[in-house]
């Protein structure tokens, strides 16, 4: 094998670890989003985290990161907007890679 061929494995391996690395932590961005709209609908403890992975098992199902948004903002009704859940899970995302990357250390 080349040098070439070497270099290009690595950055194969590299872009892959990246991606699911990435995918870890919209995971947990999208449970810690469902841990707080569950609080904020009254719900706590085996409820919660009910909610909160119904929301990561339906993020994984629709990769579409707005389809997150429109569900809490329906079972929200009407209580936080749209932008707002927007504002909170870009918030969080943040915090949801670095509990992600020291994971992975």
């Amino acid at each position: 094998m080349t040098t070439f061929d070497e270099r290009e494995q690595a950055f194969e391996a590299k872009f892959a670890r990246d991606e699911e690395m990435q995918f870890k932590a919209q995971a947990r961005c999208n449970k810690m989003l469902g841990l707080w709209a569950a609080e904020k609908m009254g719900k706590s403890g085996v409820a919660a985290e009910t909610y909160a992975n119904a929301l990561v098992t339906a993020s994984v199902e629709d990769a579409d990161h707005e389809d997150v948004v429109r569900k809490v903002t329906a079972d929200l009704q009407g209580h936080v907007t749209s932008d707002e859940i927007r504002q909170k899970r870009a918030a969080l995302l943040p915090a949801a890679q670095q509990q992600i990357l020291s994971e992975a250390s």
